[in-house]
């Protein structure tokens, strides 16, 4: 008799998910030599994530948006031109084919057309806010929940979300705010349909329909170039994007300004909402997962690093809620990949205490040698060639840093060679293609 999945261990779950990572179903590999180039992929990058030995240090490319500018096109005309971007990253795909070990599809090029439907308020891109020839789009941060507003937001947070935030966020949502309560929606007759008697509320959700169809249409394309990439013979990511509890809030909800009055003016309000907030996202990113057939979540840490908040204000308001949603996504089985932007240089004692093999550790201006003594023996570790480096130096340069790193982070297993942050205005596409160089000439193991 089989096991239920609350009865199996945390490695036991882990085998049942990446299954379909290892061999996935429904792929007609387009020839022998993909099939091959798959499984040393696959194989090399599951050994390294558990901090083993893999026959060599793999390579992650920092391409960022480079493709779309290596195929002779901008951001700008990629966000708006499909056929382009696919055409892009085709391209750069077939080029590096033997350079690198992952590809970087276009799954995080929005669609210009949904963005300009949604007319984004917290958002500026090429030709809506920012110049034509711009590499990539912005986040505009600001206050979008006001400070007296936890209260508000903490009771409801779904409405609060609907009705005020969204509002806010994006034009095309104004009429949103015109809505009842979302709490009122118990079953009595007309309730739902009192709030379209407004033309603002008609007008905002026929832009809203209008946006996801036209999503809809936009991740059909990015999901062709998807599949083709594993069928040669690339590894899909299967997984999830999470965002640290306190980020929720000092990105998406009171700005840095904001959340860093906060920690000194309202820290206990702080804390309380962080829980509600981990409460909330924790069980919709596990669901998340095992309605997809993932087996990894990636988070992006903005608000961690040694330059915003002192060692005190980390152990308080930002580590335990992110450490707890770690520890979570491992009992089920969920590797965790984590980007730490800026420099994590003092947060080192904290972020190896995990077990052995399940946390992956993306450093962008943190001390790699620091880095591999104090959490080499748990996590997996990936950087960090400089985006300065990539885009003012030579070829030469480049490898010369990746060898250091590769001397310093390799030994015993558990790194992967990688940038710091994306390089998109790398002009010399020999500055990529030596980071293969480098791992096979200094990267085998024995």
């Amino acid at each position: 008799m089989e096991k239920q999945w609350s009865e199996l261990t945390k490695e036991q779950k882990r085998e049942e998910r990446v299954k379909a990572y290892i061999s996935p179903p429904d792929v007609k590999f387009r020839d022998a030599k993909a099939e091959k180039f798959y499984k040393e992929r696959v194989t090399r990058m599951m050994k390294v994530s558990r901090c083993e030995e893999p026959d060599r240090v793999p390579v992650a490319l920092p391409t960022g948006n480079y493709a779309a500018y290596y195929a002779g096109y901008n951001f700008k005309t990629v966000m708006y031109d499909i056929e382009a971007l696919k055409t892009a990253w085709r391209k750069f795909m077939e080029d590096f084919y033997e350079d690198m070990d992952m590809f970087m599809g276009p799954g995080f090029i929005f669609s210009g057309k949904v963005m300009d439907i949604c007319d984004y308020i917290n958002y500026v891109w090429p030709g809506h806010g920012l110049g034509d020839d711009v590499n990539t789009f912005q986040f505009v941060e600001d206050a979008y929940m006001k400070e007296d507003e936890y209260d508000d937001f903490m009771k409801d947070p779904s409405d609060y979300g609907f009705r005020v935030l969204t509002p806010r966020t994006m034009g095309a949502a104004e009429g949103l705010k015109y809505f009842q309560p979302l709490s009122s929606l118990m079953g009595t007759p007309m309730v739902m349909t009192m709030p379209f008697m407004r033309s603002e509320v008609r007008e905002s959700f026929k832009k809203l329909i209008a946006a996801g169809e036209a999503m809809e249409q936009w991740q059909k394309e990015l999901m062709v170039v998807a599949r083709e990439a594993v069928e040669v013979g690339f590894p899909a990511g299967r997984g999830g994007m999470g965002i640290a509890p306190f980020d929720v809030i000092g990105d998406f909800l009171r700005g840095t300004r904001g959340v860093a009055i906060d920690m000194f003016r309202r820290p206990e309000q702080l804390l309380e909402c962080i829980d509600m907030i981990y409460d909330l996202i924790v069980p919709r990113m596990i669901n998340q997962i095992n309605d997809s057939g993932g087996f990894s979540v990636s988070f992006p840490l903005h608000k961690g690093d040694d330059t915003f908040m002192s060692r005190k204000q980390f152990e308080k308001f930002y580590w335990p809620s992110l450490k707890k949603y770690i520890n979570a996504l491992i009992d089920e089985g969920v590797q965790v990949s984590l980007f730490a932007e800026g420099a994590y240089n003092e947060r080192l004692e904290y972020i190896g205490d995990f077990p052995k093999g399940w946390v992956t550790w993306m450093f962008d201006h943190t001390d790699m040698a620091r880095a591999k003594k104090m959490i080499g023996g748990t996590c997996c570790i990936s950087g960090n060639v400089p985006a300065s480096v990539m885009i003012t130096g030579t070829p030469k340069d480049v490898k010369e840093y990746c060898r250091k790193l590769i001397e310093t982070c390799a030994p015993g297993g558990g790194y992967i060679l990688a940038g710091g942050c994306s390089a998109t205005e790398t002009k010399n596409p020999d500055n990529f293609r030596v980071f293969m160089e480098a791992a096979l000439e200094y990267g085998m193991y024995k």
